[in-house]
């Protein structure tokens, strides 16, 4: 359970990274736009584990994409810090990682597609045919009396 400093603090950095790479960084990865998914902050905000995706990636990109975060690594890091100093005393260490929740969410849904699951038998007790039992009137009706 992260606590509300944690959740204010991967909040801040997750809308202040996107802003990077969107606006201030973009011509470091051409073709290439990671979006931010997620950041979860450690407990002594020191470590920042941050979550990347992209949309409609083709075949391999995401490692591509990956690649490319880690080597600008410190460009991205003195980016952000210049956009957090007013609010954060440190800026903590970015740990970047694929998000791959859609790729994973896309793999079970083609499986449970593929799944055969038959109709469930009525039991041998039940009487498919027969009426249901009456139920007890609790006042009467007008029309009966």
């Amino acid at each position: 359970m992260e606590s509300k400093r944690q959740q204010k603090v991967s909040s801040l950095l997750q809308q202040e990274l996107a802003t990077v790479f969107q606006r201030d960084l973009p011509h470091l990865f051409p073709g290439l736009a990671p979006g931010i998914v997620g950041v979860r902050v450690s407990p002594d905000l020191g470590v920042a584990r941050v979550y990347l995706s992209q949309l409609l990636m083709r075949e391999g990109s995401g490692q591509e994409m990956l690649d490319m975060v880690h080597d600008n690594q410190k460009l991205i890091r003195q980016a952000l810090a210049k956009r957090v100093r007013q609010t954060l005393r440190i800026v903590p260490d970015l740990v970047f990682f694929l998000d791959d929740s859609a790729a994973y969410a896309a793999k079970m849904d083609e499986v449970f597609g593929k799944l055969d699951i038959p109709n469930a038998e009525p039991d041998a007790n039940e009487q498919p045919d027969a009426e249901a039992p009456k139920r007890p009137r609790l006042f009467k009706d007008d029309s009966e009396s």
